[in-house]
């Protein structure tokens, strides 16, 4: 195959038959390669190889042979490449190089949501990455591709790994950190690799991802434009209409939590005004930050995002059902009843549980409505979702894939978690 030769095939080759550690050759090491959906609603592949190859692999979609381009220039905090083609959503047989790839259904049944996951080394607040049953993404990865989704979805934060470990710390002794390929090697791609080849993913950006966090990993590895942008703290909404799944994805990372900026408030309410006007009946909004929830520890009990609430004001679509979200580090349902779409939180993947606060979740009064219903639970896991009649069950696992933590009944804007 054409720009197949030599090193990058032998590194393709060794990752099909894999079975999920990184292959290697003199050039460098391999990540990937996944599946992700782009803002166009297309099917994105990707694959990290070497900053020296100068082709990247072939995609092949339903025989046809796709171009994949390099996506940016190697550089020093990024010495790679990363190749990607994309190809159109209904593509039924893919494959990069030898590696076949996951495609979507014609129906989607099974969802795998997933969300904060990355290992936490920020300043004093310091994570045990080197201990699995305290940094547990790996097991995360692993229970949930079992279950074999057909679409997974991550709700944001996948970068943590922000300042130096302190020396003399075994818990993240030898960790990388920085915006840097190393670092989102560590967080995401070591660890990802069987969720990578269960089902194409949605990808969400989360407040670690923004420009001066984690902003430039993002943008070279996993935002869901085909042209690599320059970073920005917004960035479109769009929607997906996926096998009988309608998701309206809007990046709310840069939306504050406890304060309302005009400029801000005005700029959201935009963007919300635009996905959410022709919301399809049963959709759901998929953005990182819950819209209607409360805090956790300290802050415990404080109403959040105000940004966010006060964007969709006016804005809420009689089709929009759930808002799924990730940011608080627990597992949460909202209900509200018929007035308002549920709220449902799934960030127990990776980082740090913060204390659940001592607040009732039923008849909570949130952005001036009262919860009819409310559920949460401060343990480590995945949520899987699968259609059951005109509606969902959720079914949330631990980390080690052992136990049922919780169980939902999702139907229109009802949710019952238990």
């Amino acid at each position: 195959m054409k720009g197949l030769t030599g090193p990058i095939f032998g590194l393709i080759a060794a990752l099909s038959a894999s079975s999920g550690a990184q292959a290697a050759t003199p050039m460098q090491a391999i990540a990937g390669p996944w599946v992700e959906l782009g803002a166009d609603g297309s099917l994105t592949v990707r694959v990290v190889v070497g900053s020296g190859v100068t082709a990247c692999p072939e995609v092949i979609a339903d025989g046809a042979t796709i171009e994949a381009k390099q996506r940016g220039v190697a550089d020093g905090d990024f010495p790679i490449t990363v190749c990607a083609a994309t190809v159109p959503p209904t593509t039924k047989n893919l494959a990069i190089g030898s590696v076949v790839m996951p495609v979507l259904p014609a129906v989607i049944n099974r969802i795998a949501v997933i969300g904060d996951t990355g290992c936490r080394i920020e300043g004093t607040a310091l994570q045990d990455c080197n201990d699995p049953k305290q940094w547990p993404f790996p097991a995360v990865a692993s229970g949930a591709a079992d279950h074999k989704p057909d679409l997974v979805i991550h709700v944001g934060d996948y970068y943590y790994r922000e300042t130096a470990c302190p020396a003399g710390n075994k818990g993240c002794e030898g960790s990388p950190h920085g915006d840097n390929w190393g670092a989102w090697k560590a967080d995401l791609f070591d660890a990802a690799v069987p969720l990578f080849k269960a089902a194409p993913w949605v990808m969400i950006r989360g407040n670690h991802e923004m420009c001066r966090r984690g902003g430039k990993g993002w943008m070279r590895l996993l935002d869901p434009r085909a042209d690599l942008p320059e970073c920005a703290d917004r960035s479109p909404p769009y929607p997906l209409h996926l096998g009988g799944l309608d998701l309206l994805v809007f990046d709310g990372a840069d939306a504050d939590d406890f304060k309302t900026e005009p400029e801000k408030v005005a700029a959201y309410a935009a963007q919300l005004a635009s996905v959410l006007a022709n919301a399809p009946l049963h959709s759901w909004m998929v953005t990182h930050r819950p819209v209607w929830g409360l805090a956790q520890g300290s802050l415990g009990g404080k109403t959040l995002n105000l940004t966010e609430q006060a964007a969709i004001k006016d804005h809420v679509p009689a089709g929009l059902d759930m808002v799924l979200s990730g940011h608080l580090h627990d597992f949460t349902s909202y209900e509200f009843g018929p007035a308002r779409p549920s709220q449902l939180i799934v960030g127990v993947g990776g980082d740090t549980m913060l204390d659940l606060a001592n607040v009732p979740l039923a008849g909570a009064d949130i952005d001036g409505m009262k919860t009819t219903k409310g559920y949460a639970l401060e343990r480590f896991g995945f949520f899987i979702m699968e259609r059951s009649g005109d509606g969902w069950t959720g079914t949330l696992y631990a980390d080690d894939d052992k136990s049922v933590l919780a169980q939902c009944q999702i139907a229109g804007r009802a949710l019952d978690c238990h």
